[in-house]
């Protein structure tokens, strides 16, 4: 049943980003096509209600700076989320991370009939679930079964700042002030979540797929129409390279005329080996025969980072985005490297959580460490820091409006 599951998903996958061919195919595309339609209008009409407040947002009495992306997965967010929380830190904000943890194990859901039986009164409501503490801002306490990928390596960088995962990302926030005693909040992948007012919303953009694949779910892979960039405070336009992206950002200035703009790319830090956690430099990769395999939404950027660093990949395995790992799916791939000859196999940090316990293999497995590197607006970056954690003097009798309260 879960390899039926994972053969539709892949096939979906496959005719969203029309990589599938056949009458099935194009008859889903069609469906989806339409289904967009109705998607859109949704989505647009959500929006419209909570800006015009005919549905209200909670406010929390902290800054709220919420980090996402129009499109579905493949934007670079957690490192962007971590370089934004640690800074935050380090200049005396006492900053909690609150996430939804895609993927993370569900909780049991109620039966129908106790729902109902609360509903009507006839049996009392047991007191609310608390989120789960992936980091108390001390120690992690859970793994990524529990919290998803993206929170675990949050907790894993970030000493010094709590990891929340929960749905109901107001109940977290509340969580996290009582409890953590937090003046700053920091939403991932939290642009679409409108329940909690946001003071900034961070906007990431892919240099490579600004808009995706330029419809929207579930023909394509936008979650918003372009036009709602409109809402982004600052975009950050991620995998830059060394020349500017002008002809980008004169795209962007068509949906946002007043938005910041942040360039930065990705760039691998270290490799750490699963088993000893030895370090190596990058360089280390200069000339290596390499097995490369991973679980994220773009494969081929990690396989084409791997490749620019001079690593020679002679095997890759591609699993779908967050795939749990067990042995059996790595056994094939372990031994088609043996076969090869590779001299290390490589794989991402987002994956290397989601890792089975395999005993220590001859052939050495190592982790790429990234992290964001700002290639163009630094000084905007800095203001905006110091936007949240800089308070404002304000003169007798003069009232001052500030998007972002000390």
């Amino acid at each position: 049943m879960k390899d039926t599951l994972e053969d539709l998903r892949n096939f979906i996958t496959d005719v969203i980003l029309n990589n599938r061919r056949g009458w099935n195919a194009a008859i889903c595309r069609v469906i989806f096509w339409a289904l967009s339609s109705v998607y859109s209008a949704v989505v647009s009409a959500r929006v419209w209600l909570f800006k015009n407040r005919y549905i209200h947002a909670s406010h929390l009495g902290v800054p709220v700076i919420a980090i996402g992306n129009l499109t579905v997965g493949g934007t670079g967010k957690t490192p962007v989320v971590e370089l934004i929380s640690r800074t935050l830190h380090e200049k005396g904000r006492s900053v909690a991370i609150l996430s939804r943890g895609y993927k993370s194990k569900k909780s049991r859901p109620e039966p129908l009939l106790k729902r109902l039986a609360y509903g009507l009164g006839l049996m009392e409501r047991p007191p609310e679930t608390p989120p789960r503490v992936v980091s108390d801002g001390r120690n992690v306490l859970l793994d990524s079964h529990m919290a998803g990928d993206e929170p675990r390596m949050l907790a894993n960088n970030l000493p010094g700042v709590p990891v929340l995962v929960d749905k109901n990302r107001v109940k977290a926030g509340k969580y996290a002030i009582k409890n953590f005693n937090v003046d700053a909040l920091v939403l991932d992948d939290g642009m679409q979540y409108l329940k909690l007012q946001h003071r900034l919303d961070i906007v990431l953009v892919d240099r490579t797929a600004p808009f995706g694949t330029g419809y929207l779910l579930p023909r394509g892979t936008l979650r918003e129409p372009a036009r709602h960039l409109k809402r982004a405070s600052y975009i950050f336009i991620t995998k830059s390279e060394d020349a500017p992206n002008t002809d980008l950002i004169a795209n962007l200035r068509k949906y946002n005329r007043v938005a910041e703009i942040i360039e930065c790319r990705h760039r691998p830090v270290y490799l750490q080996n699963m088993h000893t956690c030895e370090r190596l430099e990058i360089d280390a990769l200069d000339g290596k025969f390499v097995g490369a395999f991973s679980g994220i939404a773009v494969p081929e950027s990690f396989e084409n980072g791997l490749k620019k660093l001079g690593a020679k990949v002679e095997v890759t395995a591609r699993f779908p985005d967050h795939h749990r790992f067990h042995v059996q799916d790595l056994l094939p791939f372990l031994d088609r490297c043996d076969r090869r000859d590779v001299e290390m196999i490589v794989t991402t940090e987002k994956d290397i959580v989601r890792f089975p316990d395999i005993e220590k293999q001859d052939i050495p497995i190592y982790f790429m460490r990234v992290q964001i590197e700002i290639l163009r607006g630094q000084e905007v970056f800095d203001k905006m820091i110091r936007l949240i954690t800089e308070p404002r003097s304000v003169q007798p009798g003069v009232l001052i409006s500030s998007a972002v309260p000390a």
